[in-house]
C-alpha cells in the first residue's frame, strides 16, 4: 500500500449539545399551522423535521415528520399527512426551501379540500412549535490523513457524526457534508468524496451510518 496523502488542512472533529425550547406559538387548525409555518424561525422547521432522527439515533433510520403526525393523529387529514410525510428531506440543501415545500403542500391541499379548514384540534392537542438550539464544541480529535480520519470516526460520538453529516448539509446550508468537503478540498480525492456524498444518510441509523462511512473509507485506503 502506498503512503497515504497528507491533507492540506487537517480535519478537526466537532460535536454539539442540543437543547429544545418552546416558542409559545401553537396552532389549532391547518390555517393557523400554515400562517405560523411562514413566520417561525428556521430552527423550528429544523426541529420538527429532524426531531426523531436526533432523539432515536439507534431506532429510527427514517425521520418522521412532526407536521405529518399531527395532521393525521389530531386533525384526521390522512391524505395531507401522507403528502407531508412523503416530502424527501434529503432533496433540500437549506431550511428555506424545505419550509416552502411544506407550505406549498398544505396550501395546495386546502385549495382542493376547503372543508379541511374546519378541522380543529381538541383542547390540549394543539400543535406547539418548538425550536432547536445547538451549541457547537471542538473535540480533541484531528485527522491528517484518511487512516487517522477513519480511526477517529470509529470512536467519536454519534453527536459528532450528526453534526458533520446532517447539520452541515441542511441547517448550515452547505451543499454537501463536512466529510466529503474535506476529502475533496484537502485530500483532492474527488472519487471518495462523491461516493460519500452520494448515499442517503436519512435511510440509516447513526450507528449504521458510522459503519457505512468506515467501510467506504477503509475500502478506499486498501485500494491506494
Amino acid at each position: 500500500m502506498a503512503e497515504l496523502k497528507k491533507a492540506k488542512t487537517p480535519f478537526r472533529f466537532y460535536t454539539r449539545i442540543h437543547l429544545t425550547e418552546l416558542t409559545g406559538f401553537k396552532a389549532s387548525n391547518l390555517l393557523q399551522l400554515l400562517e405560523l409555518l411562514k413566520k417561525v424561525s428556521g430552527s423550528c422547521i429544523y426541529h420538527h423535521t429532524h426531531r426523531f432522527l436526533q432523539q432515536h439515533q439507534y431506532l429510527s433510520p427514517e425521520p418522521p415528520n412532526d407536521f405529518a403526525y399531527w395532521v393525521r393523529e389530531v386533525l384526521g387529514e390522512d391524505e395531507l399527512a401522507e403528502k407531508l410525510a412523503s416530502i424527501d428531506t434529503i432533496q433540500f440543501s437549506n431550511i428555506h426551501s424545505l419550509r416552502e415545500k411544506i407550505i406549498q403542500t398544505i396550501e395546495n391541499y386546502l385549495k382542493e379540500n376547503p372543508l379541511a379548514k374546519l378541522s380543529f384540534a381538541r383542547e390540549g392537542e394543539e400543535f406547539h412549535f418548538m425550536k432547536s438550539i445547538s451549541f457547537i464544541l471542538p473535540t480533541n480529535f484531528i485527522a491528517y490523513d484518511l487512516k487517522e480520519f477513519v480511526e477517529i470516526l470509529k470512536k467519536i460520538t454519534i453527536d459528532s457524526i450528526y453534526f458533520h453529516v446532517f447539520e452541515a448539509r441542511l441547517r448550515l446550508e452547505k451543499n454537501t457534508n463536512d466529510f466529503s468537503n474535506w476529502i475533496e478540498s484537502s485530500l483532492s480525492d474527488e472519487e471518495l468524496a462523491r461516493e460519500i456524498s452520494r448515499f442517503d444518510p436519512y435511510t440509516y441509523t447513526l450507528e449504521d451510518l458510522r459503519k457505512t462511512l468506515v467501510k467506504i473509507i477503509e475500502n478506499r485506503i486498501s485500494s491506494i
